[in-house]
């Protein structure tokens, strides 16, 4: 039995009426890092050697260890890069899921008809938290934004909430 597709309420229950991934922000790209790790590693060996020529040696070694620990800081910055969150509100389910960046994944599921967004506002700074609850369950979302994208996000996020409780638009193609 072959399974079709009529472009029925099923498929238009499950198509996302939202969907946005929030990663950390970064600055830095590989090709910065390549810069700055080149230009420090030549400003150090550039310093280092005039203590060589007079015989303090050791000194270059402390250079290294400098360019080493910046290096070290980059990876593990870059690692923390790998995290993302995902939510994506179709008129059936409202789907959370937050990978680490080592990996871990945890998934949320929640009723749109039964979430509601809790914003944490602060008059001087915007919008400090935003949790998804729902049915006493709470989750925290969209921690890597500055209060600005926030708030935009916040918003988008709660008007597609209201799109899925309101439900199918069987009107629409």
């Amino acid at each position: 039995m072959n399974a079709r597709s009529d472009g029925g309420s099923g498929d238009a229950a499950l198509r996302p009426v939202f969907d946005a991934t929030i990663t950390p922000h970064r600055s830095l790209g590989q090709n910065g890092f390549r810069i700055v790790m080149t230009l420090v590693c030549l400003s150090s060996v550039i310093s280092s050697v005039p203590f060589v020529v007079l015989g303090a040696w050791p000194v270059a070694g402390f250079f290294g260890l400098d360019v080493l620990a910046l290096f070290i800081a980059f990876h593990v910055n870059f690692r923390h890069a790998r995290a993302f969150e995902r939510v994506v509100v179709t008129p059936l389910e409202v789907l959370l899921r937050k990978v680490s960046h080592h990996g871990r994944e945890a998934v949320w599921r929640f009723n749109p008809a039964w979430t509601r967004l809790e914003r944490q506002n602060d008059e001087d700074y915007g919008l400090l938290g935003l949790k998804l609850v729902s049915r006493g369950q709470s989750v925290p979302v969209a921690g890597e934004l500055s209060p600005a994208e926030r708030a935009g996000f916040a918003d988008a996020l709660g008007a597609a909430l209201a799109s899925a409780r309101r439900g199918v638009d069987y009107g629409r193609p």
